[in-house]
């Protein structure tokens, strides 16, 4: 349908502006006077020449997602209809590519489909989870609690998120620009020196001799080695996203030394995140079990998960299913046991949550506590071991002289 551009005055002749859908200007100037707008100008908005392209749009973030969550629950608290509050997120929206999906929403749902129904249609912005504690709000009535909800769930899944990456930025910068400036010594610095020697005529130690052999074997190789490294990178991926490739490979993950401990701290603080959230929410604990199972992002973890849910539905217990499957801690499996028998499950899990938030902010101060002066050894050594053994023949020159 197209879009409008309208300015009008309102009943008290303040002056407004806006957008709005309709089949004609005609139509579009006779829903802005059931609106009690006078309009003044309508016409009808330029096509954007990107709007083709894809990868062009602008991608729906996680913020935007919370910031619906958050608007919507309040214009429902306020005892607007859902139609009515759909309309207005649609027209404040300045995301376009959010626009477009609330505009579709809004239209499957006065078409008579569900709200869960109609974000199903979206699963790269509104996933599994999200769409079944909808779709539980809208059968429990409760969907303004159920949005405050989300949007609480997702503030602290995305700070979860941001202190892990913040963790991973350091070392990977660091490394790089490592790999960087001792590539640059070896294409450039060295062969300068080295010309500078054989000039000199005199004989080298085993150290400098050995250092450009180095460079020269990368200044003659270095196309083959950056081919070789994007070989294993897709190679990688490629092995990664098979079934016994992710499984190896997120295994190894928790088995490692530093970063082992925390990717396993994120699982459990997930996990009792999103598990707690549902169940509060109404959702079944199978169909809660599947759902996180999905969205865990390893495969060991996710394999537990299974497990556990297997085990349910067999009559056992979550806690002595989890602590059977080797991948949570003890003390999480036994919290989960006492509020299965108090029958507060849901508050537990939130509680376990919470400390796993606090567990993994420690982590990440020990990560980055821990790497600093490993990194900054490392460049020490790499970097001043390569100057040192191209300075070694002068200073033996030096102190011949002398």
């Amino acid at each position: 349908m197209p879009i409008y551009l309208w300015e009008g005055t309102n009943r008290k002749n303040e002056t407004q502006r806006g957008e709005i859908d309709a089949p004609s200007e005609e139509a579009a100037r006779f829903q802005l006077s059931r609106l009690r707008v006078t309009p003044t100008k309508v016409k009808a908005k330029p096509k954007d020449l990107l709007e083709g392209i894809a990868f062009l749009q602008p991608k729906v973030t996680e913020r935007d997602v919370i910031l619906f969550c958050r608007q919507f629950s309040t214009m429902i608290d306020a005892g607007l209809p859902i139609i009515q509050c759909l309309d207005i997120l649609y027209s404040q929206q300045e995301n376009k590519t959010f626009k477009k999906m609330l505009k579709s929403i809004k239209d499957a749902v006065e078409g008579g489909e569900t709200l869960a129904g109609a974000l199903k249609k979206f699963p790269n912005t509104f996933d599994a989870l999200f769409v079944n504690m909808i779709a539980a709000g809208e059968a429990g009535g409760i969907l303004d609690t159920i949005l405050k909800r989300l949007s609480s769930y997702m503030e602290k899944a995305a700070k979860l998120k941001s202190q892990v990456k913040g963790a991973m930025v350091y070392p990977t910068v660091v490394l790089c620009i490592a790999v960087l400036v001792l590539a640059v010594i070896l294409i450039f610095v060295i062969p300068v020196f080295q010309k500078m020697f054989a000039e000199m005529g005199q004989g080298l130690p085993a150290v400098t001799e050995m250092v450009i052999k180095m460079s020269e074997f990368v200044k003659g190789k270095v196309f083959y080695i950056i081919g070789a490294v994007v070989i294993f990178i897709f190679a990688f991926k490629k092995y990664y996203n098979t079934e016994k490739g992710r499984e190896s490979v997120d295994k190894m993950l928790l088995k490692l030394p530093v970063f082992g401990i925390l990717i396993r701290k994120v699982a459990v603080a997930k996990f009792t995140r999103t598990m707690g959230t549902m169940l509060s929410s109404g959702v079944a604990i199978l169909e809660a079990l599947d759902i996180v199972a999905r969205t865990a992002g390893n495969k060991t973890v996710e394999k537990a998960v299974y497990y556990t849910r297997s085990g349910i539905a067999e009559g056992r217990g979550m806690a002595e299913t989890l602590q059977e499957s080797g991948v949570f801690p003890s003390m999480v499996c036994q919290m989960i046991g006492v509020g299965e028998s108090t029958g507060a499950l849901d508050a537990m899990l939130d509680k376990i949550a919470d400390f796993y938030d606090d567990e993994v902010d420690q982590a990440v101060e020990n990560l980055t506590a821990l790497i600093e002066p490993f990194m900054l050894v490392f460049l020490g050594v790499v970097i001043g071991g390569l100057v040192i053994a191209m300075y070694l023949p002068i200073f033996s020159i030096a102190g011949a002289v002398g």
